[in-house]
C-alpha cells in the first residue's frame, strides 16, 4: 500500500498544481523513489490510495501493475485509507509505504521481511535513528527497547514503513483516522514492534527536504 492520497500542504506552491508524489528529486517523482523500493519484493497486489490532484498519478502510473484506492469525498487519513483500500489489497498482513521520504542503505522492505514474526508481532515499523533522519526536525516518534518493542516517546523517527496485520481495523469506528490510532492499540499488548534502519533517510514533505535529499544521494559517504 503506497499512501498518495495526501494535500502536501507542506509543500506550498510546489503542490498547488500537482500532489507531493509527483514532485521531482534527483530528476525523478517521489513515486518513483518508493516503487524502487517496491520492485524487488515481488508483490502479488500494489495499491496507492488517492484523492488530492490524482490525475497526474494516474497518467503517470499506468501500465505499472498498481491499483488504484479512489477516496471520495473525503480523505480518509492512513488508518481509514488502509482500510477502505483492503478489497484491493486481500486478506493477511500488508507493507505500507509513504511517498515522501528517500533512503539511501539497504531496502528497508526487505529488512522487514527478513525480521517479520507474525506470531509475536502485529506490526513492525521501521525506525529511523535521529542521526540518520535527515531534513527531520522534531523529538522523534518512538522508544525501542531492548526487545525491539515500540512504546510512545521522543527518540526514532518513523520512517513511514511498516508490516502491519489489518485485523483491527475494523474495530476503529470513525470513517477517517491515523494509523496512530491502531498501533496504540497494538503497544498496549506488547505487539507493536521497531526495527533501526541501518542507513539514511530523508524527509521530502517540506521543499527544503527536496535539497537535502539530492545531497544525500550524491554524498560517495553516506
Amino acid at each position: 500500500m503506497l499512501f498518495a492520497a495526501g494535500f502536501g500542504t507542506r509543500m506550498g506552491a510546489l503542490t498547488a498544481e500537482r500532489p507531493k508524489p509527483m514532485i521531482p528529486v534527483a530528476g525523478r517523482p517521489l513515486i518513483d523513489h518508493a516503487l524502487d523500493l517496491v520492485a524487488p519484493m515481488n508483490l502479488a497486489r500494489m495499491v496507492a490510495n488517492l484523492h488530492y490532484c490524482p490525475e497526474p498519478l494516474i497518467d503517470h502510473l499506468d501500465g505499472r501493475g498498481l491499483a488504484f484506492s479512489h477516496e471520495t469525498p473525503d480523505i480518509l487519513d492512513t488508518g481509514g485509507g488502509l482500510r477502505h483500500a483492503l478489497p484491493l489489497l486481500g486478506p493477511g498482513p500488508v507493507f505500507t509505504l509513504n511517498t515522501d521520504a528517500v533512503w539511501r542503505g539497504p531496502n528497508p522492505l526487505s529488512l522487514l521481511a527478513g525480521a517479520w514474526n507474525p506470531d509475536e508481532m502485529d506490526a513492525l515499523l521501521i525506525c529511523v535513528p535521529k542521526p540518520r533522519a535527515i531534513g527531520h526536525a522534531g523529538p522523534g516518534d518512538f522508544l525501542l527497547d531492548d526487545s525491539g518493542r515500540l512504546s510512545r516517546g521522543p527518540g526514532h523517527v518513523y520512517g513511514g514503513v511498516q508490516i502491519v496485520k489489518t485485523h483491527l481495523l475494523h474495530d476503529i469506528p470513525e470513517r477517517a483516522f491515523s494509523l496512530n490510532r491502531l498501533w496504540d492499540r497494538m503497544a498496549r499488548a506488547n505487539r507493536l514492534f521497531g526495527l533501526p534502519y541501518p542507513g539514511k533517510w530523508c524527509d521530502v514533505g517540506h521543499p527544503e527536504g527536496i535539497a537535502l535529499a539530492e545531497r544525500m544521494l550524491e554524498d560517495s559517504n553516506a
